[in-house]
């Protein structure tokens, strides 16, 4: 799972967007304007059904990660955690 769900920078923040697009999912803005410091992205290419082929994309490490438990929830009250 992406730490970015449970960081402060969330809504803000640049690379949490990039997987946002990858995933073809809503954003929690349209302009983040803040750059985190080494993001490292995990990308993993899953079979899917049907012998189709999926991409995951998950930030896994982060320097700039500022823990704030829930974040991601509280701006999205009652959606399904992305996973």
């Amino acid at each position: 799972m992406c730490i970015c769900v449970d960081c402060r920078w969330v809504d803000r923040c640049k690379a949490y967007h990039a997987v946002e697009r990858q995933h073809g999912v809503p954003h929690l803005t349209a302009a983040p304007d803040w750059k985190p410091d080494a993001p490292r992205i995990h990308v993993s290419v899953l079979e899917l059904e049907g012998g189709e082929v999926g991409v995951e994309w998950d930030v896994r490490a982060c320097d700039s990660f500022d823990a704030d438990p829930g974040r991601w929830q509280r701006l999205r009250p009652g959606a399904k955690l992305p996973s």
